[in-house]
């Protein structure tokens, strides 16, 4: 636990040292500042029952984040190692290759959802400041933020899997902005089969990140999601562990 802690500082480290972090936090909060203002004009020209958390879902911003950060965020984890040379360095460390795979992941994951903190203050504050009564549901908050820690999961897994890919960070990076897209644009599959009632449409339709989402921002909470998120992430960090693994098979 204690090396694993050590690595984890490490990556965190980076993301801190280099102009990246910084970066990405800054076009986060942006968009995220630039969001809230059009729902403050939205809501001086209509009210809405919806709560906070599922009006700011349905800005484009959110999935702006979401599919421009993560590869930005994860391109750096194992692409940068192998072009700087210290990959070697420190897979020839006293640390196994799942203590490696495991604190690149969460750093990432830790940077991402500092990243994604100041959503909470925009909503708060936005209720505060409000004329009329905003409707907060703090089951909806909190079952937002978990909606984007598993959505997070699941594309810094993805990123760190084709971040070990690769020397190239540009290549790490628009690999994983890629995939992230077909990920996304599934969902818009799965609303073109709604109408069909067989086991294709019916699978498809499990792939929907944008329903998954939005019920994440409603406050319902399935089983069925979270089984999904869960597993796709394990599946690519199985994945980015063997592709780590393969440096001995080309010894």
């Amino acid at each position: 636990m204690r090396t694993w802690m050590t690595l984890v500082r490490r990556e965190l480290g980076g993301y801190f040292v280099s102009w990246i972090g910084y970066v990405v936090i800054a076009v986060v909060v942006f968009l995220l500042g630039l969001s809230f203002a059009i729902l403050v004009q939205l809501m001086n020209a209509e009210t809405s029952e919806q709560p906070l958390t599922e009006l700011f879902y349905e800005t484009p911003f959110f999935w702006l984040i979401v599919l421009l950060a993560s590869p930005v965020i994860t391109m750096r984890s194992f692409a940068h190692e192998k072009f700087s040379g210290t990959f070697e360095t420190l897979m020839t460390a006293p640390v196994s290759d799942l203590q490696v795979v495991l604190a690149k992941f969460t750093g990432a994951m830790i940077f991402y959802l500092l990243a994604w903190s100041p959503l909470a203050a925009c909503i708060l504050i936005l209720r505060h400041f409000s004329e009329v009564p905003l409707p907060l549901d703090v089951g909806a908050l909190c079952s937002t933020f978990l909606g984007i820690t598993l959505l997070g999961g699941l594309y810094m897994s993805v990123g760190c899997f084709t971040s070990s890919l690769t020397r190239n960070q540009i290549i790490a990076a628009m690999f994983s902005l890629a995939f992230g897209i077909s990920l996304f644009l599934l969902s818009f599959l799965s609303r073109a089969l709604a109408a069909q009632t067989g086991w294709v449409a019916k699978w498809v339709a499990q792939l929907s990140l944008i329903e998954h989402m939005r019920d994440f921002a409603r406050g319902v909470v399935d089983v069925r999601p979270l089984v999904f998120f869960v597993s796709l992430t394990a599946l690519f960090l199985f994945l980015t562990l063997k592709a780590v693994e393969s440096r001995r098979w080309k010894q």
